[in-house]
């Protein structure tokens, strides 16, 4: 092997170890929960350089620019997430990513997830929808017309069985997607929750194995 094909071997190997990130812990059949009721993130959630904080017991968020707040858990196949949110925004715009890999970010205002995204109120509390990786895609999957109130704290579940992953808000589904080549392993197995400028308020995570 030539120097210029080692180097590059080496990158490659370098960027794949960035990308999936190694020892983070399966949540076992215990689930995961988190009720944020301390006085900081501490070394289970890895920030990737949004505002995020603990205040008065609830994770809070403004202005993060798609920069995730990432779970260091590696998340079960299939899966039950649920949490409580609160959008203090007129655009509502409350995003999470579900299958991500754990230390992706935005490094310009283009942003291509690693994960499935749910975006609840997005585009000015116009648009609900799930994609695959690119929110912009033409292969997202707009849900039912729903907007978000500001002020009002919504209980938010998401599930994956298989090849579908289903997002429902107050019990009511909003928006399903079946995916014919779903994100599973390495590099996608992680969960976030995410924001471009909306305030957000987050609380009681959940998540059990299905």
């Amino acid at each position: 092997m030539g120097m210029a094909a080692r180097i590059a071997s080496v990158a490659l190997i370098g960027l794949l170890w960035s990308c999936t990130p190694q020892g983070d812990p399966a949540i076992g059949p215990a689930g995961f929960q988190d009720d944020f009721d301390r006085a900081d993130l501490g070394k289970l959630w890895h920030n990737t350089g949004g505002n995020y904080k603990i205040q008065e017991g609830s994770l809070r968020i403004q202005g993060a620019k798609n920069k995730p707040l990432w779970l260091r858990r590696k998340l079960p196949r299939n899966v039950r997430v649920q949490f409580d949110v609160r959008s203090d925004s007129e655009v509502g715009d409350i995003k999470v990513e579900l299958y991500g890999d754990g230390v992706s970010k935005a490094t310009t205002d283009s942003y291509t997830a690693t994960s499935y995204v749910f975006i609840f109120g997005g585009w000015g509390n116009t648009v609900n929808c799930m994609a695959r990786m690119n929110e912009h895609g033409n292969d997202r999957v707009v849900g039912k017309a729903k907007k978000v109130d500001v002020g009002k704290t919504y209980r938010v579940k998401l599930e994956r069985d298989g090849n579908r992953i289903t997002a429902w808000v107050d019990g009511e589904q909003i928006v399903q997607m079946v995916d014919p080549e779903p994100l599973w392993g390495r590099g996608h197995d992680h969960f976030a929750f995410n924001n471009w400028e909306s305030q957000l308020t987050f609380d009681n995570l959940s998540i059990e194995p299905l």
